[in-house]
């Protein structure tokens, strides 16, 4: 056990007005490469620490909660005071009441091929198979930065929890920049992974290359275009993500949540949803084997063929509503459909590479949002275009919706890689 944790445990007992606690410590180990175009200009190595101390006090029949950060040059006296201070702050919290977890001990690996390389030698194949992109004339990366991390998460309580997990991650960052009859068009990238394939890594980074060379030369097409709309993997997680976050038992027990059990989300002929909130997903940085408070995740599906199914949550809002724990999930998987790629380029349709956000509502039953590039596909060619926008409603768009057959790991999105849009009006 760490000697910091130990010392927070104690000084917290000691503290009659603090009737339980959770400690939550983060150590992260980083090697870092810094690139101006294809120079590199800094190498590093960072090890930072971060603990957040959570205080609860059971008062007048509800329970508070405060929390503070803990500094590594922080004395007894200062954090006895930090201690004091937050109890104080927590008489003031009125929630309801409920118990905090307990029990588990556990120590925990993510499994990650990072393992088979050191950190400094990884950051450097990363940069390699970054500059393979970089092969275009009039484009260039302008700025490269990567980061490959490694982190040691550990939970404590009052309760009996001491669970550590170790996961490994890396991050680039990226400036594509195109530059044409005096003009430039640059993007930026951030594309994180835990996995590491090269050949992936230049495919990400080739596509973000050939994005901005479209950016410069997409034009506001001359007529108005009547298509399908397809999404890709970004904006797909972000539909689904938006319909399981509404099932989310804090929504549901706020009184927030526009769908419960039993709701028939897709009504028309359409592939229908199945949606998984996962503790872990083989290839996301989101991947867990336990939450902030220490519970250990659980699967658990809440739209299976279109219909909600369940709620997923946290330890304090399960308690409220009587249902059990999952924990608090964060990878959407989505199971495929049916759409083909062979099917998808029989019509005309309109494919969203860009757009400044996509914008949901399910109050207002609102899909829509601003393209900054997208090529409209038709009569076998491919037409870059900008300055355009859609908009249509989203109950309708579901019923209607085709999901493609295959399937990608982006982010804490798992699932279908294109999603067909029908009845969008494109303006």
């Amino acid at each position: 056990m760490n000697n910091r944790i130990e010392l927070l445990k104690k000084l917290l007992k000691e503290n009659k007005n603090v009737s339980d606690y959770k400690i939550n410590r983060t150590e992260k180990t980083s090697s870092e490469l810094f690139f101006v175009h294809k120079t590199l200009e800094t190498s590093r190595a960072t090890d930072t620490c971060d603990t957040t101390v959570t205080v609860y006090n059971d008062h007048d029949g509800k329970k508070g909660e405060s929390s503070f950060s803990v500094y590594e040059s922080m004395t007894n006296a200062e954090l006895k005071a930090k201690i004091s201070a937050a109890a104080e702050r927590a008489k003031l919290v009125f929630n309801e009441p409920y118990e905090i977890p307990s029990g588990e001990k556990a120590r925990r690996e993510v499994p990650s091929n990072f393992k088979n390389y050191e950190p400094k030698e990884l950051a450097a194949k990363i940069a390699e198979a970054v500059f393979k992109a970089d092969d275009y004339d009039g484009g260039a990366i302008n700025a490269l930065e990567i980061f490959v991390n490694k982190l040691e998460i550990t939970v404590v309580n009052s309760k009996g929890i001491d669970v550590t997990e170790v996961k490994y991650d890396a991050m680039v960052e990226a400036i594509p920049t195109w530059n044409e009859s005096g003009e430039s068009v640059e993007l930026y990238e951030a594309y994180r992974f835990t996995e590491f394939d090269a050949a992936d890594v230049t495919a990400e980074i080739d596509g973000k290359m050939k994005e901005v060379r479209d950016r410069k030369h997409a034009k506001k097409p001359a007529e108005k275009i009547t298509a399908d709309v397809v999404l890709n993997v970004k904006e797909a997680g972000e539909i689904f993500s938006e319909l399981a976050y509404d099932l989310d038992m804090g929504a549901v027990y706020s009184h927030y949540n526009l769908h419960s059990v039993g709701d028939d989300l897709q009504k028309g002929e359409c592939d229908e949803i199945t949606l998984t909130m996962k503790g872990a997903m083989k290839g996301s940085e989101y991947s867990a084997a336990f939450d902030g408070d220490g519970v250990t995740l659980t699967d658990k599906t809440i739209i299976e063929n279109g219909k909600v199914t369940g709620y997923f949550g946290s330890n304090r809002f399960a308690s409220y509503l009587g249902e059990k724990p999952t924990g608090n999930l964060k990878c959407v998987s989505v199971g495929k459909g049916s759409l083909t790629d062979k099917e998808l380029e029989e019509k005309p349709y309109l494919e969203c590479v860009s757009l400044s956000g996509l914008q949901l509502d399910l109050y207002n039953d609102y899909i829509g949002g601003e393209i900054r590039l997208a090529y409209y596909r038709h009569d076998g060619v491919s037409e870059p275009v900008t300055g355009i926008s859609m908009s249509g409603k989203l109950s309708e768009v579901l019923g209607k919706l085709r999901l493609s057959d295959k399937t990608k790991v982006r982010g804490y999105y798992g699932g279908p890689y294109k999603v067909l849009l029908k009845g969008m009006e494109i303006i």
